[in-house]
């Protein structure tokens, strides 16, 4: 998965129902690109550069891993779904919808579509006052200064007035920061991380992955399972215990959220599938001398995903060593999850069926599980 980048973006409107068009277009930014991270105040302003009703300007941020060529033409859509066409020749005239990108981060961008930062947003007094509600100390990357100190070099004359009215932000539909601890189980290929990831970035939440990919004894076990399953199973103990202690030591459980893309459990729940019971009884004694006091999460996801449908993301992702997988495998795992859960009466499990879900891929499957997690 691509890194995550945070855009930011100016809002107007001067014709028809100025408040509700803005409102339109963060829902349909919402909808269709990201969740919308800030939105600033409303604030009137003048036309500027031709004669024409006043504006309400507002600015969002949101963050995405796609890119940025394909961010601007969602936007250019959206403005065209709330009626607005851009004509060729740059002209200002009025419009039912503005959607300009101010900056990504520190990128620099220039092409037939884009030019970021945004030419002229540091002399705009109805861009540089609502950016500086929601992000005063970000950095202009050619300027090499924040929107605070670019607004006091602003030489405009244009009077920008704060209205009283107030937008909603869809995001707030999802009230994620009732869990502070959220664990993302499933079977390998489900897409764990993944999520973990995107609700982590939407939701400003502390971000725990396991860190499987240093485990040198993984492909060995791919390859030679009964000679290193013990080795691979201890050696994962010992990391999961190090790195949940480590993590959670250093969070304020009752100020800061935590998702992580998997369950300290599930060390039972695979070493009860690769071991013997002799060395199942050694481990499973062994967990849980370690973990009796370890925190755990007050909601427990699990990403249900069918065997043929695992093979097909393990082969995706193209790591070599997992390519020969074997189904039954799989199927020994996913039904060792499923008596995992049969198993517990105090821990919050929430099951979503993700057969025919591409979260990763199609936004409206992203934003169902969403939902789904706020039930």
């Amino acid at each position: 998965m691509k890194p995550f980048k945070k855009y930011h973006i100016s809002i107007g409107s001067n014709i028809g129902d100025r408040l509700q068009n803005l409102q339109n277009a963060i829902d349909l930014i919402h909808l269709e690109i990201s969740i919308v991270s800030s939105i600033s105040s409303v604030y009137r302003t003048n036309a500027v550069g031709f004669k024409g009703d006043y504006f309400y300007n507002i600015c969002i941020s949101f963050f995405s891993n796609d890119d940025h060529n394909n961010v601007m033409n969602s936007l250019l859509d959206i403005e065209k779904k709330l009626g607005r066409t851009r004509g060729s020749n740059n002209v200002y005239e009025s419009r039912v919808i503005d959607l300009d990108m101010l900056l990504i981060e520190d990128d620099i961008v220039n092409n037939n579509l884009l030019t970021i930062p945004h030419p002229s947003m540091h002399l705009r007094e109805f861009v540089l006052i609502p950016l500086n509600d929601i992000d005063p100390n970000i950095n202009h990357p050619i300027f090499n200064k924040n929107s605070i100190e670019l607004f006091k070099l602003c030489e405009g004359n244009n009077k920008v007035e704060k209205i009283n009215d107030k937008l909603s932000n869809p995001k707030d539909k999802f009230n994620i920061s009732k869990f502070k601890y959220i664990a993302i189980e499933g079977n390998i290929g489900a897409g764990k991380s993944s999520l973990a990831k995107m609700i982590s970035v939407d939701f400003n939440s502390k971000l725990i992955l396991e860190r499987f990919a240093d485990n040198p004894f993984l492909p060995k076990f791919y390859e030679e399972p009964d000679r290193y399953a013990f080795t691979l199973e201890m050696s994962f103990l010992a990391e999961r215990y190090q790195q949940i202690t480590d993590d959670l030591s250093q969070l304020n459980i009752f100020n800061d959220s935590i998702i992580s893309d998997y369950d300290i459990f599930k060390s039972l729940i695979f070493s009860k599938i690769t071991l013997s019971d002799d060395e199942f009884a050694l481990y499973r004694k062994l967990f849980f001398s370690m973990y009796k006091d370890i925190l755990k999460p007050d909601l427990y996801i699990y990403l249900n995903q069918n065997v043929d449908r695992l093979k097909e993301n393990i082969k995706k992702r193209g790591r070599d060593y997992e390519q020969n997988i074997d189904k039954k495998y799989l199927n020994n795992i996913n039904s060792g999850y499923l008596d995992f859960h049969k198993s517990q009466t105090d821990l919050n499990i929430k099951i979503i069926d993700i057969n025919d879900l591409d979260f990763v891929n199609n936004r409206i499957d992203y934003l169902s599980i969403l939902s789904s997690i706020c039930e």
